[in-house]
């Protein structure tokens, strides 16, 4: 964690010194031409610097941007390391001053497999060389959420220059007028940006030969969340290392190659669910990872986490020519169907772990040509398919041919499936040309089997639809590429160990074979973990704006302080409350721990008006505020009656006339830091009557998750999630009265003059509320942004001071919802119900 060290003056100055402490390591290991490294947090560390030793390099120092804080560890991630042995050093920065240097043992790193189309004719995709170093003269961006519509780059040949957010800086390459090559590294959960095609993120470079783009992720927990990522008339294109999930753009593929596309290469990327689109069949999203109208490509290494469709390739090509692609290494993981799904392309597919699979594993259609070789097939329905023949039109009821009613491939003509070394377990069925098992083997097959890799297809050989001819490219010289292939065990122990992110990155998630190897509806256990995901990432080193911060205030009472806090870039589990006296400053006393994160106020009795008192708030032990100080006086605080709870109070007060039954028998509240076990039962018989001096407001809680009415001044008003507000009027008698039935703990009147409730909430207007569609907000002030929070306590949206005066709210879904509105380093909250 990057904690600030805190240095302040009270009545005299006095500087804290801290001595730079020696880093512990946690753990480190080697990976695909990256590695990682993780630590415990140093007490009073500023920042942190990470140097590596290996292969010709000695202490080189990484980028702040690959060094991040969690709640508990730090971590750093080194990318761009070509094959070999390394150590990792992490030295502590205190007061300027850095700390001896803790190094790791020996790493391996290995090299990333750089096989298939995408690598012909001499190219190398992405802003790596083949080594796994960076181009020269490559660019290195990094995009957070917090920067991701504020980055710059100047971009030669952009309409305008800097270039600003992300969709802007790769537009700026759209021209392919800038030569060097880009790298983009993702750091965290990444949602939707201000600037995107439909939904998408577009990259193109005009088919620029000389240029060249590597997105990639930082670490095992890169995500691209809602968003998808576009290719078309690109070249030396590479996406890596990234989850892409939730996608829910117009297009609708997580990655996609529309069009004019080559030289790509997809890989090692986790394909989670998209959102379901309008199709009976897209109820796991449209595509994940589809190609269309590109050539050499390769799509390795990838993890596909129950798919629906994976990958989908060609549409209306029209030719069979020129048109390359490789599938190898990929993990098709309980996924259902399209891998591939083949149209006029020649396809190598090989090496791949198919691994539970409800629907088909490889589809052949109008005339392409696909390689299927040394694939490990475990429980795939139909292992291979070609269109209009064999299993793809067989009835198992009828135990005959029904062509009008089992095609799966719309009924377009075939193309032919060579199959080699694949390892097949446990299959319904499979039909391989010329088994004498099936009735006719030579029209009615799955697939052409061959005893040697290099056996052509013999021109006889023909689809059973459309006449259709294997064009043996994967014996073609001119144009295969030289690998060698492991054996279908040795394929999916190696899918298993490297496809998807670093380590199969930070989404751990186990499928039930006995049900989800032939089911093919969407796991609710899976989507519900995808649907709520959070990064567990807190900061990124050198960017500020991802920096944990607590904001506290401390309100004076009399004889109590009351401490109300924010927290931003962060979502703790505890808080500790400390305090200490301005003529003791050392003797700081912890006054309580709060374990529930959703509670923001604690109230401190325990203290003398009249004296000074200096507070701290401390989330997870490790993120703390800067000092806050107030002086409680009986002189500033409306009179204590105007506060009351009936655990303590009963129904004894002298500001309040109250008049109904109490019960101890209608559960627990906990508010304000307060155990709240006694309550009025909002009855007939139940009164409550007072009178204001001033403008205020009036707080009423009931039990956690109330959402019955209660009258005041005979007008019902609704409660939300156990807790009503309203505001009050000055020189005014109230009275509240039953609604519905419902139990009363705690109840406050304040007064917009005793500044406990900040003054610009009497001119904020927020309506209507409960809200359907748009969101109004009014104020004389300054709102400079506002954060909406679910009631489980997750930031579901954010504006900024330009979008705030009307909010379009339809992409929430119905619920209790927490706006936090910023003024002038102030916050004013409200509870919002959206219908």
């Amino acid at each position: 964690m990057f904690k600030k060290t805190l240095i302040y003056t009270i009545f005299l100055l006095f500087t804290v010194l801290i001595t730079a402490q020696n880093v512990t390591i946690i753990e480190y290991g080697g990976w695909l031409e990256s590695a990682f490294i993780k630590w415990s947090p140093v007490e009073g560390a500023d920042s942190y610097n990470v140097y590596y030793t290996g292969e010709g390099i000695t202490n080189r120092k990484i980028d702040d941007q690959l060094i991040r804080c969690y709640s508990d560890f730090n971590r750093a991630d080194l990318i761009g390391l070509k094959e070999g042995t390394y150590t990792i050093s992490v030295a502590a920065i205190t007061n300027g001053k850095e700390s001896p240097l803790t190094t790791s043992s020996n790493i391996s790193i290995k090299a990333h497999d750089r096989t298939g189309f995408a690598f012909s004719n001499g190219r190398i995709p992405g802003g790596y060389n083949l080594d796994g170093t960076p181009k020269p003269e490559a660019v290195i961006i990094y995009v957070s959420e917090n920067n991701k519509d504020t980055i710059e780059l100047n971009v030669t040949g952009a309409n305008a220059n800097p270039c600003v957010g992300l969709q802007e800086i790769l537009s700026g390459f759209k021209k392919g007028k800038d030569f060097r090559p880009l790298i983009i590294r993702l750091i965290g959960q990444v949602t939707d940006l201000a600037v995107m095609d439909k939904g998408d993120i577009v990259i193109e470079n005009n088919n620029e030969i000389q240029s060249s783009i590597t997105l990639e992720g930082v670490g095992d927990d890169s995500t691209v969340d809602g968003w998808g990522i576009r290719i078309k008339n690109a070249s030396n294109i590479e996406i890596r290392n990234i989850g892409t999930m939730n996608c829910d753009s117009n297009e609708g593929d997580n990655i996609g190659l529309q069009q004019n596309n080559q030289y790509i290469w997809v890989h090692n990327v986790d394909f989670f669910y998209g959102s379901a689109g309008g199709d009976s069949d897209q109820t796991k999203g449209d595509g994940a990872l589809d190609c269309k109208k590109s050539t050499y490509v390769t799509f390795s290494y990838n993890h596909f986490w129950d798919s629906g469709k994976a990958n989908l390739l060609g549409l209306s090509e029209n030719t069979t020519e020129n048109l390359y692609i490789t599938y190898h290494h990929n993990w098709y993981d309980h996924s259902d169907s399209r891998h591939p799904r083949v149209r006029f392309y020649s396809a190598h597919v090989y090496n791949n772990y198919y691994d539970g699979n409800s629907k088909y594993g490889i589809g052949s259609t109008l005339g392409s040509s696909v390689f299927s070789e040394s694939n490990y097939f475990r429980n795939c329905k139909y292992p291979m398919l070609t269109s209009m023949q064999g299993s793809d039109v067989y009835n198992e009821n009828s135990h005959t041919n029904d062509y009008d009613n089992s095609p799966t491939f719309s009924k377009e003509d075939g193309g032919t499936i060579k199959a080699f070394n694949n390892y097949i377990e446990s299959a319904h069925r499979f039909v391989a040309y010329g088994n004498s098992d099936f009735p006719s083997p030579t029209i009615d097959f799955d697939a052409y089997l061959v005893a040697n890799r290099n056996d052509k297809v013999p021109n006889s050989v023909l689809s059973a639809y459309g006449g259709n001819t294997y064009n043996n490219f994967d014996t073609n010289n001119e144009i295969m590429y030289s690998y060698i292939p492991d054996s279908p065990a040795e394929a999916r122990d190696n899918v298993i160990l490297y496809s998807g992110r670093v380590n199969g990155g930070d989404i751990k998630f186990s499928f039930n074979n006995a049900v989800d190897d032939k089911s093919y509806a969407v796991n609710l256990a899976l989507k519900s973990l995808l649907t709520n995901y959070t990064t567990s990432l807190i900061c990124i080193q050198g960017e500020q704006g991802l920096e944990p911060e607590i904001t506290v205030t401390a309100t004076p009472g009399d004889s109590f302080v009351k401490l109300d806090w924010m927290v931003n870039n962060y979502t703790p589990s505890t808080y500790d409350i400390y305090r200490h006296t301005s003529s003791n400053p050392s003797a700081r006393i912890k006054l309580a721990t709060i374990e529930d994160s959703k509670t923001l106020s604690y109230t401190d009795y325990n203290v003398t008006n009249d004296t000074e008192y200096y507070y701290w708030i401390k989330a997870d032990s490790s993120i703390e505020s800067k000092a806050k100080s107030a002086i409680p006086s009986a002189e500033i605080m409306p009179s204590s009656g105007e506060i009351h709870n009936f655990t303590e109070s009963g129904i004894n007060s002298s500001f309040y006339t109250i008049s109904g039954n109490l019960s101890t028998s209608k559960g627990t509240v906990n508010y304000n830091s307060l155990t709240l076990t006694q309550c009025l039962k909002m009855e007939s018989v139940t009164s409550i009557k007072f009178k204001t001096t001033t403008e205020g407001t009036l707080t009423l809680v009931f039990n956690d998750g109330e959402s019955n009415r209660v009258k005041i001044n005979g007008i019902n008003n609704s409660v939300i999630n156990g807790i009503l507000q309203v505001d009050l009027d000055a020189n005014s008698e109230y009275e509240i009265t039953k609604g519905d039935t419902m139990n009363l703990f705690y109840m406050s009147v304040v007064d917009y003059s005793l500044g406990i409730v900040d003054s610009e909430i009497k001119s904020l207007k927020l309506y209507p509320n409960p809200v359907r569609d748009n969101l109004f907000i009014t104020s004389s002030s300054n709102i400079e942004k506002i954060e909406i929070y679910s009631i489980q306590g997750a930031l579901v949206l954010k504006k900024s001071a330009k979008d705030i005066k009307i909010i379009n709210l339809n992409t929430l879904k119905t619920g209790t919802y927490l706006i936090k509105m910023y003024s002038n380093q102030k916050t004013i909250d409200k509870i919002l119900l959206k219908h």
